[in-house]
């Protein structure tokens, strides 16, 4: 999607589950700002046990979430960085779309624990999200259990499929 170039600034969707209410995730958003003016939507998915999804028992999953935002958005604003926090569909990938359609994302950030101990990346959310929503997406893993370390991985735009229709 294009930057409107009446716009000055850029708009970040940051995607985080547990992760969100981490001190690491806010040391590490800021510098992806590089000075530029940015409006910065955080989204956390209500996330669910199976169960209760199945049961329609979304009201602990969502006050969880809400939480996580409150928190990191405290946290943001600690840092100089302002931000609105909306809740999603335990679903990530739906909670992106969703969120996309009210908030048009110049890019996305989405912050996961490290391999072993995230859902998201052994079901390749960041992948599939690069895929599907064709942003640049930075994914920053976030290590809480080695206090401040975190990885920044930049993630390629796939290109759009060529025509071959004349």
């Amino acid at each position: 999607m294009p930057t409107d170039t009446t716009n000055p600034h850029t708009r970040i969707l940051v995607v985080a589950n547990e992760t969100a209410a981490s001190k690491t995730l806010h040391a590490a958003v800021a510098p992806e700002l590089e000075g530029e003016t940015a409006e910065i939507l955080l989204l956390a998915p209500a996330l669910n046990s199976r169960l209760r999804h199945w049961l329609s028992d979304d009201d602990g999953a969502r006050r969880s979430a809400r939480r996580r935002v409150q928190l990191s958005l405290r946290r943001l604003a600690d840092c100089g960085i302002h931000a609105e926090g909306i809740i999603g569909d335990a679903d990530p990938m739906q909670a992106i779309e969703d969120s996309l359609a009210i908030f048009p994302a110049d890019r996305m950030i989405v912050a996961t624990h490290p391999e072993g101990r995230s859902n998201w990346l052994a079901r390749d959310l960041v992948g599939r999200a690069s895929e599907r929503f064709g942003l640049p997406i930075t994914h920053i893993v976030v290590d809480e259990g080695a206090e401040g370390v975190y990885t920044v991985r930049p993630v390629r735009v796939p290109r759009p499929a060529h025509s071959l229709a004349a």
